[in-house]
Order: C-alpha cells, then sequence, then structure tokens
C-alpha cells in the first residue's frame, strides 16, 4: 500500500465514531472499553484494512512483539501439514490479528525430536500458539517456559495452558447422524491418526456414539485410520475398495480426506454421490467449488484463529489471567455429496 494511501488511527477513529484514543485503547487491549465500542472499533480496523505503525508506537522493554506458531508435520523431517488449507487458513487468520496488534509471527514446525523451547528463549517470544496434539513431554517442557500459550484443537487437560477448539465428538456425531437420516447404515469411518488427547479420538467417539444410538452395530473394520493429507486420503479410499466392507456412506474426520477420497473412487469407477455418498469435517473454501460440492461439518476456521490471537494477547497482558478455554459451535453445510437412500427403492453398495 502507498504510505500516502495509508489508513491513520484518525481515520478508523472517525469511521467508528469514537476517538483515536479510545481506538489506541482497544488495540492495547488498555482501560476498561464496552465490548460494543470494542467490537464496532475492530470491525472498523478489518474494514479499513488498518495496521498499527511499529515505528509509531513505543515497545514496552524486553517484549520481542513477537509470536510463536506450531504446526504439526505428517513425517519427520518431510513436509509440513501446509497441503491441508485448514493449516494455512487459521495461520493466515492468527498473522492477520497478530499485525493488527503490533506484533509478527514466526511459524516451526514441530516433531517429537525438537526442542521448540530452546528456540522460544532464543527469540524471546511474547506468546505462543500451538495448534494440534504433541507429545506430553512437549507440553511438559513448554510449561517450564512461563510463555503465555493457548492451545488450538487440543484436549490436553494441564490447567497452564488456555485452548480453543470445537467440540469435536459432537461435530463427528452430527455428520454420522445426517448420514444414517439420509438411510445410510453401512458407514466406513476415513481419519487421522488416533492419539490420546486428540481431535481424532472425540471424532472417532461421536462416530461411534452416533450408530449406536441408532441401533446399528459399531465394527472397527469400517475405521480407516491414517494421515490428515491427500496421498492418504487416496490410500484410505483404495483400501475401502479392496475390502469386504459394503458400505453406502463414508463419514471422514477432514475436507482433504474427502476430497482425494472422492478422486480415488472416481479411478475406480464409484460416483459420488450416485454409488457412495461421502461428508467431510472443517468446510474448507475450496470445498464449495468440488463437482458435486461437498457436503461438510462447518467450524469457523478464520474465526478460530481470530479468537486464539485475542486470547493470547490478554494472556500477555495479563500474566496472572487464570486459564481459559472456548469452544466454538459446528453445524452442517449441505451441498452435493450425499445421496438421500430413504427415498431410493435400490440402495447401492460398493
Amino acid at each position: 500500500m502507498n504510505m500516502k494511501n495509508k489508513v491513520t488511527i484518525k481515520e478508523v477513529a472517525q469511521k467508528a465514531g469514537v476517538s483515536p484514543a479510545t481506538v489506541s485503547y482497544v488495540l492495547n487491549n488498555k482501560k476498561s472499553i464496552s465490548e460494543n465500542t470494542k467490537q464496532r472499533v475492530w470491525n472498523t480496523v478489518s474494514e479499513l484494512d488498518y495496521v498499527p505503525d511499529l515505528s509509531a508506537r513505543s515497545l514496552i522493554a524486553g517484549n520481542s512483539k513477537l509470536i510463536g506458531v506450531v504446526v504439526p508435520q505428517t513425517e519427520k523431517g518431510n513436509r509440513l501439514m501446509f497441503e491441508n488449507n485448514f493449516y494455512s487458513e487459521i495461520v493466515s487468520s492468527i498473522e492477520y490479528r497478530a499485525r493488527l496488534r503490533g506484533y509478527h509471527v514466526l511459524i516451526s514446525a514441530s516433531d517429537t525430536n525438537e526442542n521448540y523451547l530452546t528456540l522460544a528463549k532464543e527469540r524471546n517470544l511474547d506468546g505462543i500458539i500451538v495448534i494440534g496434539i504433541y507429545p506430553n513431554s512437549f507440553y511438559q517442557e513448554m510449561k517450564e517456559s512461563q510463555i503465555p500459550i493457548v492451545l488450538v484443537d487440543s484436549y490436553c487437560n494441564d490447567h497452564y495452558y488456555h485452548s480453543i477448539r470445537i467440540d469435536d465428538a459432537y461435530g463427528s456425531y452430527l455428520a454420522t447422524k445426517y448420514m444414517i437420516d439420509h438411510g445410510h447404515r453401512n458407514i466406513a469411518f476415513f481419519c487421522g491418526e488416533i492419539k490420546e488427547n486428540g481431535v481424532m479420538k472425540q471424532r472417532l467417539q461421536g462416530y461411534r456414539e452416533a450408530m449406536e444410538e441408532q441401533g446399528l452395530t459399531f465394527n472397527t473394520k469400517n475405521v480407516f485410520e491414517g494421515k490428515i493429507d491427500y496421498e492418504d486420503g487416496i490410500k484410505l479410499a483404495e483400501a475401502l475398495c479392496k475390502s469386504d466392507i459394503k458400505a453406502t456412506a463414508v463419514v471422514t474426520t477432514a475436507d482433504i480426506l474427502a476430497i482425494s477420497a472422492m478422486k480415488a473412487f472416481y479411478k475406480h469407477g464409484i460416483h459420488v454421490p450416485d454409488d457412495i455418498s461421502i461428508i467431510g469435517f472443517d468446510d474448507l473454501q475450496i470445498t464449495k467449488y468440488l463437482t458435486p460440492g461437498l457436503t461438510t461439518v462447518h467450524q469457523d476456521i478464520s474465526r478460530k484463529g481470530e479468537r486464539a490471537m485475542d486470547l493470547l494477547f490478554n494472556s500477555i497482558q495479563n500474566p496472572k489471567l487464570t486459564k481459559q478455554e472456548e469452544i466454538m459451535p459446528v453445524n452442517i453445510i449441505e451441498r452435493g455429496s450425499v445421496k438421500d437412500l430413504n427415498d431410493s427403492a435400490e440402495k447401492e453398495v460398493i
């Protein structure tokens, strides 16, 4: 943006109908400002694409204005999970929200052998957002740092950490019940690696609860476990095709699994939804552009990133802040990947 066109704090204040001082208070979380005023200021900041000028702001001594964001690796020393657009969407949201508050973001991939605490101390991180699940040793190590930390999509019960997530079991329950309500009884389940304190364990539980609630048998043979990436989505679909399971539907725990599975099914001459139905989880932007569009469990990924940064910022500003936990809502987005068998005379199987 050209400097002469750069939005000023005065313009934000005028548009929001408040004083420049009030805008500054909201951006820096200073003084008691009403929630209505805060929301009006933040809406205006977003609308005008206002970014604070760090050079014009006095930095608190000892603060780096640097936030760490930890994302998982699919394999040690291999690729990041950015081929799953979930991570690019949430990290973009975190980065934008951080920038509005005058912070920069350092993105790091962490595996079980990396000493992230060393990096955090070397870079003097003001706070850290950890996305996903890691070994217990990682959480114990990070706890010793005394750096404000927010966990995203984790069921770690340590009282040190703030956290934000969805009700993963309920989301998977909704997806499975949606299939059952559309006449499906033999339903396969595609998921990532099932780990303690992880979302996959919760989503498997939701699938199982929906099946058993409707008097259907939960069978571990119907559960196909892999990694949450494009390649494994193809592998899981091929494994289903080669099995003797006569599934009419697949519930997945991630859109990326559903998208790649659809492609694999097509290569085997199996069409969605005519031959098999499928439902995703996340509602990535790409899902609406597929043919057919992917029915999926919606979570507001961008909002999750924003709230994670807001929670971290509050923790940085108030070191004595007690544990905060936020659970965001989910709902089903209907598109074209699920066939209703209730009105079909013939129930097709693969």
